[in-house]
């Protein structure tokens, strides 16, 4: 468990061992979530939003046929140049 101290301005300063556990480095943002039972949990805002863009693009490149790097690298050409390779 750690324990820290709100400053008169609000801040807080997260301990290490939760820095290295988030993944969270200078700069980066942190997110504060209530759950149903009043909870508050503390996440990596970044992680949380790449994760949250994994499962909403999940199974696209499948559905649009896109299997290698090939595939990937016709599709950019067709969007910058207006056809594949």
């Amino acid at each position: 468990m750690n324990l820290v101290k709100i400053s008169a301005s609000g801040q807080i300063t997260v301990p290490m061992e939760i820095r290295q556990l988030l993944g969270l480095k200078s700069g980066d943002k942190i997110m504060f979530h209530q759950k149903q039972d009043g909870e508050v949990v503390l996440s990596n805002a970044s992680a949380q939003a790449i994760r949250k863009a994994q499962s909403a693009f999940s199974g696209a490149a499948e559905a649009m046929g896109i299997s290698n790097e090939d595939d990937v690298q016709s599709l950019v050409d067709e969007v910058r140049y207006g056809k594949g390779k």
